[in-house]
C-alpha cells in the first residue's frame, strides 16, 4: 500500500492511518462490531460497509414508501396530517 499516489496538493495517507480508519469503520458496523476477533480484513470491512449502506438505503426507501401510503390516506387538513408533518420536519 505504500506506493499510493496522491493528487497534487493533497497529503498522502499512511498505512497506519488506513488501518486506524478501517478499525474505526469496523466498530460502526453491526455485523463486525461483535466479531470474535477484533481484526477483520480491510476488504471484509469495506464489503460489509457497502452491504450496510445498501441496507440503510433500502430501509429509507421502504420507510419513504410507507410514509407516502400513510399520507395518501389522511386528510391534508386533518390533525393526523399536521402531526405527521411536524414529525417529518
Amino acid at each position: 500500500m505504500s506506493n499510493r499516489r496522491s493528487a497534487p496538493g493533497t497529503q498522502r495517507i499512511t498505512d497506519e492511518q488506513i488501518t486506524e480508519l478501517v478499525s474505526k469503520l469496523q466498530q460502526l458496523l453491526p455485523e463486525l462490531r461483535n466479531h470474535r476477533s477484533n481484526k477483520a480484513s480491510a476488504s471484509k470491512v469495506l464489503q460489509e460497509t457497502c452491504n450496510y449502506v445498501r441496507s440503510l438505503h433500502k430501509e429509507v426507501d421502504d420507510l419513504s414508501d410507507r410514509l407516502s401510503r400513510l399520507l395518501s390516506t389522511v386528510d391534508d387538513d386533518g390533525p393526523q396530517a399536521s402531526i405527521i408533518r411536524s414529525l417529518i420536519n
